[in-house]
C-alpha cells in the first residue's frame, strides 16, 4: 500500500461489511466508557452518551482521519469535574462550546502541524501510559458496589468470561477474518450468559442508558465578562487536551494503517463537534485511542465505521437500552484489556539498551506522568519540555572551533556547531584574546547563529577584542544577523559573497 495513500479519494474501495460490523463493535465498547467518564465528571450518564454520539458522528463525517473514533473521554472529564461540582452542568455546556471555538481557530490557523514538535520517545511514553491506564481502569470491574474485591464464585465467573473474551479476540483471526473477532467475542459471551442464566455484572449495573434524541439546548448562563473569565481557563485546557490527544491518536493510527491523516482538518472537526456537543447536551470530548484501535484492528479504514458507531450508539440509547444493559461487563472488560495489550509499544522495551539514555528517561517520565496524574496533555507537555532541554544541552556541547594562523599572521577561528543560548558559554571559552595576534577572523561557514543570545555573544566578543586594540572580522553571517550586530560595518568581511540566507530566531519588531 502506498504510504501516502490519498484518504479522500472517492474511488478508494470500501469494505462495507467490515465497516458496519466494526462500527457496531465500537458502539458497544463506547457505552460503558461514555457512562463512566460522565460519572467521573459528576454528570448524568446521558451527557456522556450524547457527547459520544455527537462527537463520533461529526468527526467521522468531517474529520481528517477516517477510521478514528471520537467521543467522551476521561481526559476531558478530569478537567471539567471541578467546574461541574461548583457551577453545574449549564456551565459545562458553555465551556465545551467555547473549547470548540478555540479548537476551530487552531485548525484554521493551521496549528495542527505543531504536533511535529512531539518527539518519538514522548509518543512512546504517551502510548504506554495510556495502555496502562486502559488496563487499570478495567481492574475496577473486579470490585463490587462497595469497592471490595470480588471473591469466590462471582470472581471465578468474571475471570472465566474475561479470559474467554480475550481468547476469542486473540484466536479467531487465526482461523477466519470474515467477522470482527471482538464483536464475535461480545456476542458469544452475551449468548452464554443469557442461555445459562449466569449471574454476573452487566452494563445496566453501572447506570441506565435509556434516553431520547439529544435535546437542543442553549446553556442558560449569564452572558457577561465574569462568566467568560470563569469558563475560559477550563475551555482553553479542554481545547488543548482534546487537540493533543486527538492529534497524537491520529499519528498512531497513521502509523498502524500506513496512511496519512490531516491534522488541521481534524482540529476543525473536533472544534465543530464540541460546539454541537455543548448545544445538544453533551459533555464534549476528543479522539479515543482505545476505540480507534478497536476499529482499525477490525480492518475498518473508511468513514463509514465511525458513522455506524455513532448512529448505533444513539439507537442503543433510544431503542435498545434494555438489551444493551444486559451485555456482560466481562465481555467489554476482556475487549479493553486486549486493546491495552495491543496499544502498549512492546518494541520500546526491547530498544532500551539501544536508545540514548535521555530518550529512555523522557519516555519513562511521560509514562509515569500519564499513569499517576491521568493527565495526557500535561504528560505530553512535560515530555516535550524535557526533550527540548536535553536537545539544547546536547547541542550546547557540539560547538567547536578549529584554529590556525595563516602566512599573514592572521588567526582564524573556524566555528562549527550551532551558536545559541545554550552554547554561548562554551563559545566564549574558545578565544584567547590576550595572546591572539593583532588581527583575527571568526568564520561561521559551518555554524549558525540561532538566537538573540548568540547575537549578544558576538557583540561582546568583538567588544573585548576592540578594548585591547585588536581587529576582528566575522565571516559567513546571514543578512539579518549582520543587521542585528553593533558596528557591523567594521566587523563584517565584505569580500565574502557566499553568506548564508538563514534568519535568526528573534523578534525584531
Amino acid at each position: 500500500m502506498n504510504k501516502y495513500l490519498n484518504l479522500f479519494d472517492v474511488t478508494q474501495k470500501v469494505d462495507y461489511k467490515t465497516e458496519v460490523l466494526s462500527g457496531i463493535t465500537v458502539a458497544l465498547a463506547l457505552v460503558p466508557e461514555a457512562v463512566a467518564f460522565a460519572l467521573i465528571a459528576g454528570l448524568s450518564p446521558l451527557t456522556g452518551l450524547y457527547a459520544a454520539f455527537v462527537m463520533g458522528l461529526v468527526t467521522a463525517v468531517f474529520g481528517g482521519r477516517p477510521g478514528m473514533i471520537s467521543g467522551a473521554t476521561g481526559a476531558v472529564a478530569v478537567v471539567i469535574v471541578t467546574l461541574a461540582k461548583s457551577h453545574g452542568v449549564e456551565y459545562i455546556f458553555a465551556t465545551v462550546i467555547l473549547a470548540g471555538i478555540i479548537q476551530m481557530a487552531a485548525g484554521f490557523l493551521r496549528l495542527g502541524k505543531l504536533i511535529r514538535l512531539v518527539p518519538h520517545p514522548v509518543i512512546f511514553g504517551f502510548v504506554n501510559g495510556l495502555a496502562i491506564i486502559i488496563f487499570m481502569s478495567q481492574v475496577n470491574q473486579f470490585k463490587d458496589s462497595t469497592g471490595s474485591w470480588l471473591n469466590g464464585t462471582p470472581l471465578y465467573i468474571l475471570l472465566g468470561l474475561v479470559l474467554l473474551t480475550m481468547l476469542i479476540i486473540w484466536g479467531l483471526p487465526k482461523l477466519t477474518k470474515v467477522i470482527p473477532s471482538s464483536l464475535t467475542a461480545i456476542m458469544v459471551v452475551f449468548g452464554l450468559v443469557s442461555f445459562l442464566n449466569i449471574d454476573t455484572k452487566t452494563v445496566g449495573d453501572i447506570a441506565s442508558i435509556q434516553g431520547g434524541f439529544p435535546p437542543f439546548h442553549i446553556p442558560t448562563i449569564p452572558l457577561n465578562l465574569e462568566t467568560l473569565m470563569l469558563i475560559l481557563p477550563y475551555a482553553a485546557i479542554v481545547a488543548g487536551v482534546g487537540l493533543i490527544e486527538s492529534l497524537l491518536t491520529l499519528n498512531i493510527v497513521d502509523e498502524i494503517t500506513e496512511t496519512r491523516g490531516r491534522g488541521n482538518k481534524e482540529a476543525v472537526a473536533q472544534g465543530t463537534a464540541n460546539i454541537l456537543s455543548g448545544l445538544f447536551s453533551g459533555m464534549g470530548g476528543c479522539a479515543m485511542i482505545g476505540q480507534s484501535l478497536i476499529n482499525v484492528s477490525n480492518g475498518a479504514r473508511a468513514r463509514l465505521s465511525g458513522i455506524v458507531a455513532a448512529i448505533m450508539l444513539l439507537v442503543f440509547v433510544m431503542f435498545g437500552s434494555s438489551l444493551i444493559e444486559r451485555v456482560p461487563m466481562a465481555a467489554l472488560t476482556g475487549l479493553m484489556i486486549m486493546v491495552s495489550i495491543g496499544t502498549f509499544e512492546w518494541a520500546s522495551l526491547r530498544t532500551f539498551k539501544r536508545m540514548p539514555k535521555s530518550d529512555v528517561f523522557v519516555m519513562v517520565m511521560v509514562t509515569l506522568v500519564t499513569v499517576l496524574l491521568h493527565n495526557l496533555a500535561l504528560a505530553v507537555l512535560v515530555g516535550v519540555i524535557i526533550a527540548a532541554l536535553v536537545f539544547a544541552w546536547d547541542s550546547a556541547k557540539r560547538i567547536r572551533a578549529r584554529k590556525h594562523i595563516d602566512e599573514n599572521g592572521i588567526k582564524h577561528y573556524e566555528i562549527y556547531g550551532p551558536l545559541f543560548f545554550g552554547s554561548v558559554t562554551t563559545f566564549n571559552e574558545k578565544f584567547d584574546i590576550q595572546h591572539d595576534p593583532e588581527e583575527v577572523i571568526i568564520d561561521f561557514a559551518e555554524s549558525r547563529v540561532v538566537d538573540m543570545s548568540a547575537i549578544e555573544a558576538l557583540n561582546k566578543i568583538t567588544e573585548r577584542y576592540q578594548k585591547v586594540g585588536k581587529k576582528v572580522h566575522l565571516k559567513h553571517l546571514s543578512a539579518d544577523c549582520k543587521k542585528l550586530l553593533k558596528n557591523a560595518e567594521q566587523l563584517i568581511d565584505v569580500n565574502v559573497l557566499e553568506d548564508p540566507t538563514y534568519r535568526v530566531a528573534v523578534d525584531t519588531v
